[in-house]
């Protein structure tokens, strides 16, 4: 499968689906099952082509940098290139988006009822939109997906979504396309340098990376890029429109919303920020880490305190988000192998659980968690799913979520032990209101009458939660099949780094640098 264009068939499989869905006449909701049936059958197959991508993917050290690599002109004149290429940390999130998808329309099939050809439609050129970030290698190519995105997921939460999801819509796209606008500024303002230090414009990554960019313009760079992956995570202060998107998202919005899309800031930090502005990323890491620990308390100590299970389940989701961007930080193997790893054992754990609080929505039209109680007498099965993936959540040895988390902690503690010991509080309290939760929920006698007569999982929801489950449990118990595609280019982006910062050393405290004009650094050099 190697001598296939697998990235672009990746992109363009969902996009034709989502097209060809466009011709049936669904106007009367006849042909329902056919839409389900093509959206569920496009993105298996996308699956099952990222899984011979992983297949066909050497993760010996000695590999090329970047695999399966594609090369376009698309627009010359100013560098443009249709341009894709994965490695390791790119590989895994593109196979965490083929394995989402399906599980995340399989989540709809019965909820959703209202134009479900548009919205097996949008899911698709949604997932599109995702592999499609996640393989560009043309800087130009990556914000062209990264806006496009906005789109599909505009309209699931606007059209889908429940009472405020005009608001949500509004404030989701709002908070984006601001932080989008600012690093297309400074993408702009890359080719325009590189256009001056060698003549020619271009947006081709691996070329950005060569170019030396003045310490005092990398600043203003990289806050650009920064603050834009930031409200992506999203980072505290810039979290305030993810509670609302997902509260008003419906369920399979949800699933994708905190399975993908999250991680997209969090992978823009790695591949884009970090690496092109190396100086100003060390200045500023100690800021990242610190709005990380905030996040990471605060997102739990609101969550410890919600009577809606899915606003719980948010908030719980800025928490984890915040380990993200500490390991990211820390920027040694440990932290970032932790980052990645977190990235993928995230977008399982709080992607089943929005899938089961929709599971439980369904049947009770209400998400509060004083209207359930006791669920464990009439659910067991969906009791056994949820424990498994709140233990996932919440970091239990032997889930998913503990090797991330102390492969974080064990990169921070490397770096700045300080902030371990903040972010240590921030396990502790997630185990607390998790716990607390599923104790109201699900422990204890039935509360109210209508608990009694609800089903336990069916055949559709057991195959919706099922593979969560079990990736949960493999992922925790054999790390080492997704530790190593990603560790050559882990490695090579913390060398990359180091080579640009003789001035960091593990085990110190992050130094604090003055911003030096472009002359100085060249004396150093």
């Amino acid at each position: 499968m190697t001598g296939l264009p697998l990235l672009s068939i990746l992109i363009a499989l969902p996009l034709l689906a989502a097209g060809l869905l466009l011709f049936v006449d669904n106007r009367d909701g006849a042909r329902d099952g056919l839409v389900r049936g093509v959206g569920l059958g496009a993105s298996l197959l996308v699956f099952v082509l990222t899984l011979g991508l992983w297949a066909g993917f050497d993760p010996s050290a000695t590999a090329a940098e970047f695999q399966f690599v594609e090369r376009h002109a698309w627009i010359p004149a100013f560098g443009i290139d249709y341009y894709l290429g994965i490695d390791g940390i790119s590989l895994l999130l593109i196979v965490l988006t083929g394995f989402l998808t399906p599980i995340a329309l399989l989540t709809a099939w019965e909820s959703v009822h209202m134009k479900v050809k548009e919205f097996v439609a949008f899911m698709l050129a949604l997932e599109a939109a995702m592999i499609g970030v996640f393989a560009s290698l043309d800087v130009f190519l990556f914000y062209v997906f990264w806006d496009f995105m906005l789109i599909p997921m505009y309209f699931l939460i606007g059209v889908w979504g429940y009472e405020r999801r005009i608001y949500a819509a509004i404030k989701f796209m709002l908070y984006t396309m601001a932080g989008s606008v600012l690093m297309l500024i400074a993408i702009i303002g890359l080719s325009w340098l590189h256009y001056t230090v060698t003549g020619e414009y271009t947006f081709d990554l691996l070329k950005l990376y060569a170019l030396e960019v003045p310490a005092h313009l990398q600043y203003w760079f990289f806050l650009a890029f920064a603050l834009a992956f930031a409200i992506k995570v999203p980072l505290f202060p810039f979290h305030t429109w993810l509670p609302d998107a997902h509260v008003e998202a419906p369920t399979p919005g949800s699933v994708i919303l905190a399975g993908v899309l999250l991680k997209m800031g969090t992978y823009g930090l790695i591949r884009f920020a970090f690496p092109l502005f190396p100086e100003a990323a060390l200045y500023f890491a100690p800021l990242l880490a610190t709005l990380a620990v905030i996040a990471i308390v605060y997102g739990a100590l609101v969550a410890m305190v919600q009577p809606d299970m899915k606003k719980l389940v948010a908030y719980s989701s800025v928490s984890h988000m915040g380990f993200i961007v500490l390991g990211i930080a820390a920027m040694n193997v440990q932290g970032v192998q932790g980052a990645v790893y977190q990235m993928l054992a995230h977008g399982v754990a709080t992607g089943g659980l929005f899938a089961l609080v929709g599971m439980l929505s369904d049947r009770r039209h209400t998400r509060l968690i004083s209207e359930f109680g006791g669920l464990k007498a009439v659910m067991p099965r969906l009791t056994a799913a949820f424990v498994i993936i709140m233990l996932a959540s919440v970091g239990l040895p032997g889930l998913n979520g503990f090797v991330g988390e102390f492969l974080i902690m064990v990169g921070a503690f490397r770096w700045a032990p300080g902030y371990v010991v903040v972010a240590g509080l921030g396990v502790i309290l997630s185990a607390v209101y998790m716990l607390w939760m599923f104790q109201r929920v699900f422990l204890g006698e039935i509360t109210h009458e209508e608990n009694r007569s609800q089903p336990d999982l069916t055949v559709r929801e057991w195959a919706v939660i099922g593979p969560l489950c079990a990736m949960a449990i493999v992922m925790g118990v054999v790390p080492n099949v997704f530790l190593k595609p990603m560790e050559p280019a882990v490695t090579r982006l913390v060398e990359r780094m180091e080579r640009h910062q003789p001035m960091r050393v593990e085990g110190t405290a992050p130094p604090r640098l003055e911003v030096a004009a472009a002359p100085a650094r060249e004396a150093r050099e």
